[in-house]
């Protein structure tokens, strides 16, 4: 099934992630979780793909393991350090598993790799027009609601996502963000310079204190005071913390529900048990 069906909706959706191990002594743990979350019967399930393609064959993997549960994937695709040749073989690859559904993404560098970026590819979006070429696939795409970091303003920053969508992109998924009034105004902005694709909101609960210092290193994002005390009255007791950003992260898929945005993606950090209670709290709201 192609994921763009059920994000264009009217029905509220609900997907989780999932991201490969960095060994194949890790494997099973992870197919077992991913195995978990798939009972929830999520609207779809997303699986990264490792810095610089390091885990790239599992994604593939991990993606077919869903497929054969019954739960539709969507495979991250990076394309930096890689060459048309491997991306080609890839979506070969894909399309022979009966994966139809792509996140197309520039990627990260590997640790190590230095800023030096050696590939054919310099932008998402020369991913999505080969993705596009190539054809059979529904193509997503990334987004910040608080501008790329790399992004030289926010106005650059949808100039580059209005490309990306000329280039194939159906639909966007956002970034993790904790103030639903950024992700608004993002929209609005969006839709004002002629972007109007339907956007996922994606949503990470956060269940300890040391996900704080990791999200503000990699995204820079706006923190809400009132998130924030939460994290400074929780922080170091691990199970309340768990609880609170449970919450936390319901309160905000509510609101966002109740404002039209249908679709909302869960950075579930292969973690059954908080997809599972995220699930749970909606349980009535996502009958529709």
């Amino acid at each position: 099934m192609k994921v763009i069906r059920c994000i264009k909706s009217d029905k509220p959706s609900l997907s989780f992630e999932v991201f490969p191990p960095k060994s194949t002594a890790n494997l099973a743990g992870v197919m077992a979780s991913a195995e978990e979350i798939a009972s929830l019967h999520p609207s779809y399930m997303s699986v990264t793909y490792g810095a610089g393609g390091s885990a790239a064959g599992y994604t593939a993997e991990i993606s077919s393991a869903l497929l054969a549960l019954g739960v539709t994937p969507v495979a991250h695709l990076s394309c930096i350090s890689a060459t048309k040749e491997k991306i080609l073989s890839l979506l070969s690859d894909f399309k022979a598993r009966g994966i139809e559904n792509i996140l197309a993404l520039r990627g990260d560098l590997p640790e190590g790799g230095g800023k030096e970026v050696l590939t054919e590819f310099r932008y998402a979006s020369e991913l999505t027009s080969l993705i596009s070429e190539v054809g059979g696939f529904c193509v997503g795409g990334a987004c910040y609601p608080e501008t790329h970091p790399e992004s030289k303003s926010s106005a650059a920053d949808i100039e580059s996502l209005k490309i990306k969508v000329e280039c194939g992109c159906e639909y966007l998924t956002t970034q993790m963000f904790f103030d639903n009034n950024i992700l608004y105004n993002f929209m609005y902005r969006l839709l004002r310079a002629g972007v109007d694709v339907p956007v996922v909101a994606g949503i990470m609960p956060v269940t300890n204190a040391l996900q704080i210092k990791r999200i503000c290193s990699i995204s820079q994002n706006s923190l809400p005071q009132r998130f924030l005390r939460i994290v400074d009255r929780y922080g170091d007791k691990p199970e309340v913390m768990k609880q609170a950003g449970i919450a936390y992260a319901t309160e905000q898929i509510i609101d966002l529900y109740a404002n039209g945005v249908n679709a909302v993606h869960v950075y579930s950090m292969n973690k059954p048990e908080v997809a599972a209670a995220i699930k749970n709290n909606l349980s009535e709201i996502l009958k529709g």
